[in-house]
């Protein structure tokens, strides 16, 4: 179990229990950390609720990655109540029902421009303004959440595929950076679980039922297991890991059909 006493981590993209980011806050929370989740707009009720259920409560904050001003007052208030920032987990991903369903070639300009922001460039974003706080404690760890639709085609994923593409690009030029200021960076890409996000993907249902047929555990994932891997990488132990997409569904990427 990864010791996260007196560690401070801001996690985006917590929407409901179900949530990827849910699962890796519930994993480090469990391990000692001092949480701060965000929300945006509608899902505060959501995001309340869970954080009345860990120990120590998390701070909770709202912050739309959109918005330039808000992600900068999330980080004051972290630099103000805690003086610095271990660890950052990025959740935040979205795309249009219009560009997730039918073929990519009608994927709109201002759609693309959309699902990029909110999905890649947010990443950076918020790496950036965790950079000084987690300089001031000598180094801390960014992790990202992604999908095999950045390398592989999958029915109505469309531009968030691109996207992902563009978030795992992402991930190891952040890594270059950050480096020698000890400060990681590494994603996540998990197999298809029964997110919100998932539940706008359509044929979703068959995609699982296809993984767990083929992948060479012969089932789908579970949240907790993106939790636990999670914990790892932000944990001590993966300290001599960066730039790393780690695979966490099940083996089934191994698999040429």
């Amino acid at each position: 179990m990864a010791d996260f006493s007196g560690r401070v981590g801001l996690i985006v993209g917590v929407a409901n229990h179900r949530s990827l980011s849910w699962a890796i806050a519930q994993a480090t929370a469990s391990a000692g950390a001092q949480l701060v989740l965000t929300y945006q707009g509608r899902f505060q009720e959501h995001v309340t609720e869970l954080a009345d259920t860990l120990t120590p409560r998390p701070l909770v904050l709202p912050c739309d990655v959109q918005n330039d001003d808000e992600i900068a007052a999330v980080f004051e208030r972290i630099q103000k109540e805690y003086g610095g920032l271990d660890f950052v987990v990025h959740g935040a991903a979205f795309a249009g029902r219009d560009e997730i369903t039918g073929g990519f070639l009608k994927t709109s300009r201002e759609g693309f421009k959309q699902a990029l922001d909110i999905s890649a460039y947010s990443l950076i974003a918020l790496a950036r303004g965790a950079q000084p706080l987690m300089a001031a404690r000598g180094g801390g760890s960014v992790l990202t959440l992604t999908f095999l639709g950045s390398d592989r085609v999958f029915p109505n994923y469309n531009v968030m595929g691109v996207a992902k593409a563009a978030l795992e690009s992402s991930v190891r030029y952040l890594a270059s950076d950050l480096g020698p200021q000890n400060i990681r960076v590494n994603a996540i890409s998990a197999g298809p679980v029964k997110t919100l996000a998932a539940a706008g993907i359509g044929g979703f249902s068959s995609i699982l039922s296809v993984v767990r047929e083929k992948a060479p555990l012969r089932r789908a994932i579970e949240t907790a297991e993106v939790g636990d891997a999670a914990a790892f990488l932000l944990s001590d132990a993966g300290r001599g890991i960066t730039g790393e997409i780690m695979m966490v569904d099940a083996g089934y990427h191994i698999l040429g059909m």
